[in-house]
């Protein structure tokens, strides 16, 4: 087989559901919406306590990438990073909040990308990534956590969501 071939393969294999999901967050994500939903709407210097695992950078990605993980992996991972970000930021909110309803819109498009997600399995992943995904899910005491604010985690987001769709999606960084 052509070893070549596989690797382009592997890097479109997006479905379209999570191309079309993945624009619709894109516009959700803008810099605007950020600042105002998630940084001027909270006290200066707010933070959510979030697991050590469910930070996901750009960086994270470049050293799993490295690793031979696959795009496909990739991405389950950052859809539950991601996801779980946004529950941890609903969950400091009361519904009267200023950035209730923008966090639920946030939601409802992470639950329709779980639909997409949900065929997968844990076999389906490399090793590497079934183990953070599981400790993202267990939030034993065993895991260290940090304070982040709301924005950097939904910076991150954005930012790690452009690295693994932009191509396969087609996302014009605007």
């Amino acid at each position: 087989g052509c070893p070549g071939v596989l690797a382009v393969l592997g890097l479109e294999a997006a479905a379209p559901g999570e191309c079309e999901l993945t624009r619709l967050l894109q516009d959700k994500l803008q810099y605007e919406m950020r600042l105002q939903y998630m940084k001027h709407n909270f006290p200066i210097d707010y933070t959510v306590q979030v697991q050590y695992e469910e930070v996901l950078r750009p960086a994270n990605i470049t050293r799993l990438r490295n690793g031979t993980v696959s795009e496909a992996a990739l991405r389950y991972l950052w859809f539950h990073v991601s996801s779980q970000a946004v529950l941890r930021i609903r969950e400091v909110l009361p519904e009267k909040h200023p950035s209730w309803k923008y966090t639920q819109e946030l939601c409802q498009l992470f639950d329709a990308l779980g639909k997409e997600y949900s065929k997968y399995r844990q076999t389906d992943v490399e090793t590497v990534v079934a183990d953070l995904v599981k400790l993202i899910h267990s939030a034993g005491a065993g895991s260290r956590s940090k304070a982040v604010r709301p924005k950097a985690l939904l910076d991150n987001c954005l930012k790690v969501m452009r690295m693994l769709y932009g191509v396969p999606c087609e996302l014009g960084v605007r």
